[in-house]
């Protein structure tokens, strides 16, 4: 008479490493999902506001970085920076990488908000090959350095 002995399962045999280890495993995938919405948030958010829209219209509209750069000029990474919010209020201090068939640069905007209003105070672009700083407010500074001393 041959004698039939039942094996554990694979899980009755290792559930000692298995809950630990999945455990672990599920919180990491955890962390990384929040951080990635966290970072696509923030963003999104700063992707959608007003200063960051103004300055790549402004970049594309002026004709001298469009011929260095080529055309189209899109944002090329991360930007950096800060940007607020509060009422009526704000400020925007920020460097969005942008490209162009041609070549990349920096596009810097610092502006403030008031009343619902944002007026710049600089909006410049420096080309990363050569260094060339190219001012997009050309006039518009110059009025805004003469309401504000």
């Amino acid at each position: 008479m041959e004698e039939h002995i039942q094996q554990k399962s694979w899980f009755a045999r290792n559930w000692g490493w298995a809950v630990p280890v999945g455990g672990c495993l599920t919180l990491i995938v955890i962390f990384f999902i929040f951080l990635g919405s966290l970072i696509f948030g923030v963003s999104e958010l700063i992707t959608e506001s007003t200063p960051y829209k103004d300055a790549l219209v402004k970049v594309n509209d002026d004709e001298y970085t469009v011929n260095i750069l080529g055309e189209p000029i899109e944002t090329n990474g991360i930007m950096n920076g800060s940007l607020s919010y509060k009422n009526n209020t704000g400020s925007a201090d920020i460097s969005i990488p942008i490209k162009g068939p041609k070549g990349e640069a920096q596009l810097f905007v610092v502006g403030t908000k008031q009343n619902d209003q944002w007026t710049y105070k600089e909006m410049y672009v420096i080309i990363d090959e050569t260094d060339e700083q190219i001012d997009l407010l050309g006039y518009q500074q110059n009025e805004y350095d003469n309401e504000n001393p």
